[in-house]
């Protein structure tokens, strides 16, 4: 599986090669906001603790989220 992904990724132009690299690194800045915000006390947010949470949850949710809509697009381009 792995090397199928390799050479699928060998296989992208640069520009294709270019946003996959910008999706994962926009997935992983969303979960770390996410995360940051639920588990770390001393962030410097004036906010109710259960407010807190919920957009903490809401930013983890909505990184899954373009996770899932990037690699079903991406997908997509590579059948046709």
């Amino acid at each position: 599986m792995l090397t199928k992904w390799v050479m699928q990724y060998k296989k992208k132009s640069l520009k294709e090669r270019f946003l996959l690299f910008m999706g994962i690194l926009f997935f992983l800045i969303y979960l770390t906001l996410g995360l940051m915000i639920i588990f770390w006390k001393k962030i410097p947010l004036n906010m109710d603790d259960n407010y807190r949470l919920m957009f903490g949850g809401l930013l983890i949710v909505y990184a899954f989220f373009r996770f899932l809509r990037f690699f079903n697009s991406s997908e997509s381009t590579e059948e046709s």
